[in-house]
């Protein structure tokens, strides 16, 4: 979005402050804190103008400016553009920095903001070679809205479900981005379509895509030796449930997968226990049996034990066995 600047009243600061004190500074995360502060600063006092921040593919790719694409996220047009952007990222950044974690959802904010960007341009210079017209890649776009649609999307994600009511029409929360995407252009043509689109299209690669598995492997380059510098937490790929606990290294589920939801959390939230893979296809019946077993196991078992039925091995121990073992540990 490229606009003159109104400077004026700056009636869109003093909505967003207005919000920001009724929200009460105490209960906004911290990175979402930063995030809008950083916005909100940059608005004051541009690091650079606005035509030498904005990304198109003649600036970042035919003149290789490739700084556009971390200067162009957190500079706005006017400060309306940077309220509705702000309000809109107080509301995703607070339900997702609290079910992510800070640290994970930093990460988040910085991969968007720079892959949004690269798919922005690579989106142009399709429509450029498609279409035969130039005017794609002299299309200049400002603003957080790109990365905030991509948001939208991983906020979908984690709390699926729902209704959301657009002009009074209630469309499920699923395709709402998609809802949104088609509005907003129509009623006010000066946005960013495809950079907006862009945005979407970011969080779709997040949440079915490879590309959260690939910030975890890269999280785990960064850390020293790849061991990680925080308990490993139990993580199910079908959906996160919003728990976790961590488990110590040398416990048996210290080498489970590492959960982006409490990244650097350590010990602090009660979870559901790792799921065995004996629980797969077997009866409730079978599985008792089973977890009975690992039970055993895990307290140190195949030593002899003695009881009034006679002494037996924990090596391979029948269905008796295992209900009198666990009279036993209940008796002490």
């Amino acid at each position: 979005m490229m606009r003159n600047r109104h400077r004026g009243s700056n009636l869109g600061l003093l909505l967003l402050a207005s919000q920001v004190f009724q929200l009460g500074i105490d209960n906004i995360p911290p990175v979402t804190l930063a995030t809008l502060g950083l916005n909100v600063y940059l608005f004051l006092f541009p690091f650079k103008p606005l035509l030498q921040t904005c990304l198109s593919v003649r600036e970042a790719y035919w003149h290789r400016d490739w700084s556009r694409l971390l200067l162009s996220p957190f500079h706005h047009a006017d400060d309306m553009h940077l309220y509705f952007n702000m309000a809109s990222l107080l509301w995703k950044g607070i339900k997702l920095e609290r079910k992510l974690g800070g640290a994970w959802f930093a990460y988040l904010l910085s991969v968007f903001s720079a892959l949004t960007g690269l798919v922005y341009l690579l989106l142009e210079m399709g429509l450029t070679h498609m279409t035969e017209d130039s005017s794609y890649s002299l299309q200049c776009a400002v603003g957080f809205s790109g990365v905030l649609f991509g948001l939208k999307v991983v906020n979908n994600h984690y709390h699926p479900g729902g209704t959301t009511y657009i002009m009074g029409l209630p469309v499920a929360s699923r395709y709402t981005c998609w809802v949104e995407l088609v509005l907003i252009h129509i009623m006010n043509p000066g946005t960013s379509f495809v950079g907006h689109l862009a945005g979407i299209l970011v969080g779709l690669l997040y949440t079915t895509g490879p590309l959260k598995s690939l910030m975890k492997t890269c999280a785990g380059f960064v850390s020293s030796n790849g061991q990680y510098g925080w308990p490993r937490t139990y993580y199910n790929s079908s959906g996160y449930s919003g728990y976790g606990r961590g488990y110590p290294p040398n416990s048996q589920y210290g080498q489970q997968s590492f959960n982006p939801g409490h990244y650097g959390a350590p010990y602090s939230q009660p979870s559901a226990p790792p799921q065995h893979p004996y629980t797969a296809g077997l009866s409730e019946d079978e599985q008792y049996e089973a977890a009975v077993t690992a039970s055993l196991y895990d307290r140190g078992g195949f030593t002899q034990t003695s009881s009034s039925h006679g002494t037996y091995v924990h090596s391979n121990p029948t269905l008796e066995e295992i209900r009198l073992r666990r009279l036993q540990r209940f008796n002490r």
